[in-house]
C-alpha cells in the first residue's frame, strides 16, 4: 500500500517553493499557517503521508520552518485530532496553552489541534507527525487538557515502545494490507492512550521540573514589558532559587535568558503583523516588549525573521 501523498519542491523553482508549500500544508493539515523565517528562496521541503485505519502518519523533511494555527482557525476546524510530532532529525518546539515542549530524536511531545499552538522547527527537520482521532483517546479521568505541550517520550517505558511502533509502522505501510494497516493504526492509539495515562500519573521529579517551568512562563508572560524582567527578578517573585530556575530549563533546547528574548521577539513579530498596530512605532513596539536596547532589538529581530523590523513590517514577509 503506497503512501497517500507524496509531494516535494524539487521540481518546483526556488521562488516559487514558499508558496507552494504554504498551500501544501495549509491543505494537508486542515488549515495551518506557514513560516519560512525568511528563507523562501533557499527552501526545500518533502511530504509523505499515509493512513493507518484512523491514524494519519506523515514523514515531513524540509528546512527551518515554522506553522501556526491561530485561535481562529482552531475553532473552525471540522475534524478533531491529536497531532504528535517525533522527530528523526533536528528539533520541534510546541507551544500551546501557556506550556512548551522541546523535542529531539528519541522523544514526541503531543498536541491539540482544535485549540490554537506553534510548533517551531528551527533546524532542518525530518520529523514523524502521527494525527489520531481526539475522541477516541478521550477516557473518563483521563486530562487530556493539561497533558498537552508536554515531552512524553523518554529513553524508556510505554512512550519509547509507542514511538517505535509508530516508527516502525509508517515504515512498513507500504508492505501492509489494508486490514493489518488498520490493526497498527489501533495498536498506536492504544499505545499513545497508556502513554498519556502513564504520564498523568507521574508525580515525579520530570513532573515537578514542569510545573516550576509553567509558573516561569506564565510570570514572563505577565512581565514581558517589564525591562527588569531577569533571572534574579524572577527567583524572587517565584521564591525559588536561580539553581532551580536553570534546572527547569535544563532539558530544553537553550536556556531561561533565551526563552525569554525569544518571547519578546515573538510579541514584537505579532505586534508589526497586526494591521491595527500599523501606527505604532516600531521603537514604541520593542519598548512595549521589554527591550531597552534598539541595537540589540534590531539584530535580534533581524536574526529571528531574516528581515529588519521596518523591512518585515512593509511586507518583507510573504
Amino acid at each position: 500500500m503506497a503512501p497517500t501523498t507524496q509531494l516535494s519542491t524539487d521540481p518546483i523553482p526556488p521562488r516559487e517553493r514558499g508558496p507552494q508549500w504554504r498551500e501544501w500544508i495549509w491543505r494537508h493539515f486542515g488549515g495551518l499557517e506557514s513560516d519560512l523565517y525568511g528563507d523562501d528562496g533557499e527552501f526545500e521541503g518533502h511530504i509523505a503521508a499515509s493512513r493507518a485505519g484512523d491514524v494519519i502518519l506523515t514523514r515531513l523533511e524540509a528546512t527551518r520552518h515554522r506553522v501556526l494555527r491561530s485561535a481562529d482557525l482552531a475553532r473552525h476546524s471540522e475534524e478533531a485530532y491529536l497531532k504528535i510530532v517525533a522527530p528523526w532529525q533536528g528539533s520541534a518546539a510546541v507551544e500551546q496553552r501557556g506550556r512548551e515542549a522541546a523535542v529531539r530524536d528519541g522523544g514526541w511531545t503531543i498536541y491539540d489541534t482544535t485549540s490554537a499552538y506553534m510548533v517551531a522547527n528551527p533546524e532542518r527537520t525530518d520529523h514523524l507527525i502521527v494525527m489520531v482521532p481526539k475522541a477516541q483517546l478521550a477516557l473518563p479521568g483521563l486530562p487530556l487538557d493539561t497533558l498537552m505541550a508536554r515531552r512524553v517520550g523518554g529513553a524508556s517505558g510505554i512512550s519509547r515502545v509507542a514511538l517505535e511502533a509508530m516508527r516502525s509502522t509508517y515504515q512498513e505501510l507500504p508492505n501492509m494490507s489494508a486490514a493489518a494497516a488498520r490493526g497498527a493504526g489501533e495498536m498506536i492509539l492504544q499505545l499513545v492512550r497508556l502513554s498519556l495515562m502513564e504520564l498523568a500519573g507521574q508525580a515525579t521529579a520530570q513532573t515537578q521540573r514542569e510545573a516550576l517551568r509553567d509558573r516561569i512562563r506564565a510570570h514572563v508572560g505577565r512581565h514581558l514589558g517589564d525591562p527588569q524582567l531577569s533571572i534574579d527578578s524572577i527567583a524572587t517573585a517565584l521564591n525559588c532559587s536561580k539553581r532551580h530556575l536553570h534546572n527547569a530549563f535544563g532539558d530544553e533546547d537553550g536556556t531561561l535568558h533565551a526563552y525569554i528574548q525569544g518571547r519578546r521577539l515573538a510579541a514584537c513579530e505579532q505586534a508589526l503583523r497586526d494591521p491595527a498596530q500599523a501606527q505604532r512605532g516600531i521603537t514604541d513596539i520593542a519598548l512595549s516588549c521589554g527591550f531597552s536596547n534598539l541595537s540589540h532589538f534590531s539584530r535580534a529581530f533581524r536574526q529571528y525573521t531574516g528581515h529588519s523590523p521596518s523591512m518585515f513590517r512593509r511586507g518583507g514577509v510573504a
